[in-house]
């Protein structure tokens, strides 16, 4: 199994949103950038993501599991462009803002801080137990 972060800002698709989205929940559809689409790629059935809002809120809030591999995305012709489906799993206790990932040195080497932009990033087991563990996050 491999983690991942998948940024949205809440105003466009929040986690309330993929929440509501159930167990069939929802194509991550949109993203217009190579490397994340590569990622995406990589991605397996049962792969587990956080749930992060960028923008205000700029913090993990949640939990997401792969529920269906690289395939096209439904919003373009453009055969380039591929997306995953997820699920919510459940939300984190307390969310973990950006600010706080920046001053943990033990984070210093995520790619939320050294690739801020990307919308779709890979998360390594370490980060992943740790930031579980700082937002309150136990399954």
């Amino acid at each position: 199994m491999r983690y991942w972060l998948f940024k949205s800002e809440p105003d466009a698709w929040s986690w309330d949103n993929q929440v509501a989205k159930g167990d069939e929940g929802e194509e991550w559809n949109g993203v217009r950038n190579y490397q994340a689409r590569n990622f995406m790629r990589e991605m397996k059935v049962g792969d587990l993501g956080f749930f992060y809002h960028s923008q205000k809120d700029k913090a993990i809030v949640g939990v997401v599991e792969v529920i269906a591999e690289s395939h096209p995305d439904s919003t373009t012709d453009d055969p380039r462009w591929d997306c995953v489906d997820i699920k919510a799993v459940g939300p984190f206790a307390t969310p973990v803002t950006l600010d706080q990932v920046k001053a943990d040195e033990r984070l210093a080497q995520m790619a939320l801080v050294k690739q801020s932009r990307l919308s779709v990033q890979p998360v390594t087991e370490a980060e992943w137990k740790l930031l579980c563990d700082l937002g309150g996050y136990t399954r």
